[in-house]
């Protein structure tokens, strides 16, 4: 009788364990952690000016109401009490209260707990502008950086905008050119293994983030990009605008486009240190434009 018992026992932790993994809410991995889809929301601004119709947006997706409060990370900026003082502005000129804005300044060596708390448990985090290697060499595998991801999967907005844009992609461009070293932001060439990218916040996993994008004429940059990353997809997102991102799907909202660069055929050629490539997808997307970001 014990064999039959025992082999039922198992048919019934089989199916336990099917139906968890198709709810395609949790996932295991290899080594026994739990992937879960982010319940959070990422709303990533191009630079530039920022339209009051457009913060309100973000206002309103960070249901900044009940209590809430938001967090500014001003690492990127070279003058980060500024950065707060000017983002937090923004916000309470559309009516946040004042006492329900943060500004947390953390460095490579101090991350202070009761901080950390706080930031896991933001309804929004924003992340200035600057350069964005200097907030990533802060952040990278950091408390603060475990802090980001645990508040955007229990359902946190995370902006940021300019650098605080590019910081959101699991790769990240970081503004410098292997070839030319002296930066001009020109950007005048399509060329093999030029584009430096570094590792960034990973919240979004298949996309990589440009800003600025159409103000400064950076199609030969994403072009580059596209080609010698076909796994991803190459977003340029212009000053004034913003991408609302959750889970797959994402909105346009602000005064101006968003590019897509798509190389979906991993198409990629090289002659003299010269890129070339077949069968780009293109997009230009209007505000309020509604897409998907899977491939």
């Amino acid at each position: 009788m014990k064999k039959p018992i025992i082999l039922l026992a198992l048919l019934c932790s089989c199916l336990v364990f099917s139906c968890k993994i198709n709810t395609g809410k949790e996932l295991k991995g290899t080594t026994g952690e739990i992937f879960q889809k982010p319940k959070g929301t990422l709303f990533i601004i191009g630079g530039g000016k920022r339209p009051p119709e457009m913060i309100k947006e973000l206002i309103e997706v960070s249901n900044m109401e009940n209590g809430a409060y938001a967090v500014i990370l001003p690492m990127s900026s070279s003058e980060q009490d500024s950065a707060v003082f000017y983002a937090a502005k923004q916000f309470t000129e559309l009516g946040v209260p004042a006492e329900k804005i943060k500004g947390f300044n953390f460095t490579k060596e101090q991350q202070d707990p009761a901080r950390l708390d706080s930031l896991k448990k933001a309804n929004l985090i924003y992340i200035s502008g600057g350069d964005q290697s200097t907030f990533m060499d802060i952040v990278l595998n950091s408390p603060a950086h475990k802090a980001i991801k645990e508040a955007y999967y229990n359902g946190a907005t995370i902006a940021g905008t300019s650098a605080g844009a590019a910081v959101m992609s699991k790769k990240m461009i970081t503004g410098n050119e292997y070839k030319h070293p002296v930066y001009t932001g020109d950007f005048a060439t399509i060329e093999a293994d030029n584009i430096e990218l570094k590792e960034g916040l990973g919240l979004l996993e298949n996309a990589i983030i440009d800003q600025h994008f159409i103000q400064r004429m950076r199609m030969n940059r994403l072009l580059s990009t596209a080609i010698e990353n076909p796994g991803e997809i190459s977003i340029g997102i212009d000053e004034s605008t913003a991408l609302l991102v959750q889970n797959d799907s994402a909105k346009v909202v602000g005064n101006a486009q968003v590019i897509l660069i798509e190389n979906r055929n991993g198409s990629k050629r090289s002659k003299n240190g010269l890129l070339g490539a077949d069968d780009l997808k293109v997009s230009v997307k209007l505000p309020g434009e509604i897409f998907l970001l899977k491939q």
